[in-house]
């Protein structure tokens, strides 16, 4: 498809944009702890800007220092000191051609105590005791978000943190949202006064260091969407009520920034319009699309350049970053009916993965700029590729929410986001876009076409390695390949099927259907041997584990074994043992799930499992946890209750999904038989078994080091 639209210029205000190509902002946790543009920061923006995207709007940046802070490592404009380190960014980016917006954002009731009560306090500490962050990130780096609730954390920060600010005191505890047990005080009028300063303060700073305009955040929950909610907003003054009331804050800091900026400063809105509350069982409550369309309007009569059209609150923030089961394109019928209510330009994300999808959006005139915000940590060469007709060579987002999961886990371990299909994402310093093209053509085998090794296969034959891929299936994949036979699970495939295409136009040469062995591998005369074997799956010593209606998972998800109408028991609860799960209730069944741990799917991201077990609610699966798998018989399950209460559960099948271990076998094999041969490597799965962001950056960091 022609890209016509995509690369037509378009203004926002008086600010002509390149092309259509947004990148909206993603927290990305490379910044400072007092909030200055880090060396990591540049480097990352110029990677994107570089990839030839018209408008880049940067991390949700705080406005103050105090009860703004929602994530240590994010950008501020708090004082003027944080000018100069983003000036750099904003030079870097304009060197591209593209435009550069910040984005300035106040959590209010969405954040934890100990952000705004800690760390100005640590940022002063740290100008004394260098080494305060690391002790800091060792203690709190045991913990994760769900520490919030625990009640020893809670009676710490209610004793001793400061209250969170917002509209209404109404704490943010429903659905997903970990904020639930916060303190939460009622903005006066002086505070909110002092607020929309800062808000004023803080873009001027953004036009002082080179930003061509700013975004005000009034989505996902934070401040200003708790204003513009009437959820959250109960307010009988002239900030709560009707919408201009609700709306009154924006306005007033719309109204300072063009008087202090001028009015060719472009300002975006991006505006939850649908805050989704009938998705956790609230119908009716907050805003809904029809109040969404009445506040785009009102926000553009307040004097929005643009609006940035955004969905969800931290309740309902599984469709804020969307898991995998979400459709391409899916927003589009809400990005619609904004569009037709206003006149100022949209932007707007939505599970836009390819340039042809991103076309047809603009061609049916339902938003004027694509929003990219996960493809262009997956590939910050997405427009430039786009521009250039080589779609097929763009790495795709594939949904897996690693870099949300990672970006959530940095908070209290102080490290970045990445991403699983780019492994330079955050490492733009260390790594620079092409390895050295040292290779000389000397041989590199490669067991094991899944990331790992499709990704070490890709970087190695660009570095000029001659690179020869040996799979023994008849397809590229690994454990991937079994990831994407649940229902709703194909964009993972996306992973390798753009791995492998990338391989091959680099020059690796894979080939199928072929079993390594010692002699095979050695009749090769390789530089390295990288292996890529993966991992099989574990089958404890249970009695009964060994009979014949004992399955793992692989034989169920390979479609070898299919069962209808059953009575099936699946032991182990991670994403692998409920998507199976899922499958075999799809396919008629009647399904157990047997969990020893207190919770399902303990250790997965909260958002890629809610996303699973309500549809498994649907389907009628039964979801048991904290029982202990005792014994398996012919069929019967037999588990086992802390208080050591035995269960029968009826089982025509049982399915066992208690994790892999590594499959390295051919490593010991390869030190007797290959003597000469000094580099025997094990990656992903087969050194470590992890998720894949973990093989493909295994496969990355050993491709690029080998010399």
């Amino acid at each position: 498809m022609d890209k016509k639209l995509l690369f037509t210029p378009k203004k926002i205000g008086s600010l002509e944009i390149k092309n259509r190509g947004v990148m909206t902002a993603m927290g990305v946790g490379l910044a400072k702890e007092n909030g200055m543009a880090s060396a990591k920061t540049v480097a990352y923006f110029k990677e994107r800007a570089a990839g030839g995207i018209g408008l880049i709007i940067t991390e949700y940046t705080r406005i103050n220092e105090q009860d703004g802070i929602t994530s240590g490592k994010q950008l501020s404009l708090a004082t003027d000191k944080h000018i100069k380190p983003l000036r750099k960014v904003t030079e870097t980016v304009h060197e591209y051609g593209s435009r550069l917006f910040v984005q300035l954002h106040h959590p209010g009731r969405q954040n934890i105590a100990i952000f705004p009560g800690l760390w100005p306090i640590g940022n002063k500490i740290a100008k004394v005791y260098p080494n305060y962050w690391k002790l800091f990130y060792k203690i709190m780096g045991k913990q994760d978000r769900s520490a919030a609730n625990d009640p020893k954390m809670i009676k710490f920060m209610h004793r001793f943190m400061p209250p969170l600010k917002a509209p209404s005191a109404i704490p943010s505890g429903l659905g997903l949202s970990p904020f639930g047990n916060q303190l939460v005080e009622e903005l006066s009028i002086p505070e909110i006064k002092r607020i929309e300063g800062q808000f004023v303060d803080a873009a001027e700073r953004a036009q002082k260091a080179g930003a061509d305009g700013v975004e005000l955040h009034a989505g996902h929950g934070y401040l200003l969407n708790q204003f513009t909610s009437p959820y959250s907003n109960l307010r009988k003054d002239g900030y709560g009520g009707p919408i201009e009331n609700r709306v009154r804050i924006i306005a007033e800091i719309i109204q300072g920034i063009k008087k202090r900026c001028g009015s060719d400063f472009p300002i975006s809105v991006r505006l939850t319009v649908d805050e989704f509350y009938e998705k956790i069982g609230y119908p009716q409550m907050g805003i809904t699309l029809p109040e969404g369309v009445r506040l785009a309007k009102e926000v553009e009569r307040v004097g929005a350049d643009a609006l940035n059209v955004t969905i969800a609150t931290a309740d309902t923030q599984v469709l804020i970053s969307e898991p995998v089961s979400y459709e391409p394109g899916w927003r589009q019928y809400l990005v619609k009916a904004i569009k037709e209510a206003v006149s100022i330009p949209i932007i707007a994300v939505g599970v836009i993965r390819t340039p042809n999808q991103a076309e047809a959006i603009l061609r049916s005139g339902t938003q004027d700029f694509i929003g990219l915000a996960r493809p262009m940590l997956a590939d910050p060469q997405w427009m430039q590729k786009a521009r250039e007709g080589r779609d097929a060579e763009i790495s795709r987002c594939i949904s897996c929410l690693a870099c949300q999961e990672s970006y959530e886990r940095g908070m209290t371990t102080g490290e970045h986001t990445i991403c699983a299909v780019n492994p330079r994402m955050g490492f733009e310093t260390e790594f620079q876009l092409h390895g050295k093209r040292n290779g000389n053509g000397r041989k590199v085998v490669i067991i094991g076409a899944g990331p790992a090794g499709l990704t070490a296969a890709r970087e190695l034959a660009a570095r000029k390695f001659s690179v020869l891929v040996m799979e023994a299936a008849d397809k590229a994949g690994g454990q991937v390949t079994l990831a994407t036979k649940p229902p709703h699970k194909a964009k993972i495939g996306w992973s390798v099927i753009d791995l492998e295409y990338q391989a091959k136009l680099a020059g690796a040469v894979i080939k199928y259907g072929v079993t390594a062995t010692p002699a095979l591998i050695k009749n090769e005369k390789p530089y390295a041997v990288l292996l890529a074997t993966g991992a099989a799956p574990v089958r404890p010593p249970i009695p009964g584990a060994d009979q014949s209606n004992v399955y793992t998972t692989t034989p169920i998800l390979k479609g070898k074994v299919r069962f209808q109408k059953q009575k099936i028991v699946v032991v182990g609860s991670g994403m692998t043992g409920i998507e199976t799960a899922e499958l075999l209730a799809e396919q008629g069944n009647q399904v157990t799930v047997i969990e020893m741990a207190k919770q399902i799917a303990p250790g997965a991201f909260a958002p890629n499992v809610w996303d699973v077990v309500q549809r498994l609610k649907k389907d009628q699966v039964q979801l048991k946890t904290d029982r202990r798998l005792i014994r398996i018989q012919e069929d019967q399950v037999i588990t086992c209750r802390p208080n050591r209460v035995q269960e029968v559960w009826e089982a025509n099948a049982v399915v066992l999904s208690l994790g892999v271990r590594s499959e390295n076998r051919l490593a010991s094999q390869l030190t007797d038989h290959l003597p000469e041969c000094k580099k025997i490597i094990s990656i992903g799965d087969a050194n470590q078994v992890g998720r894949i962001a973990d093989a493909v950056a295994s496969g990355f960091r050993a491709a690029r080091m080998l010399n």
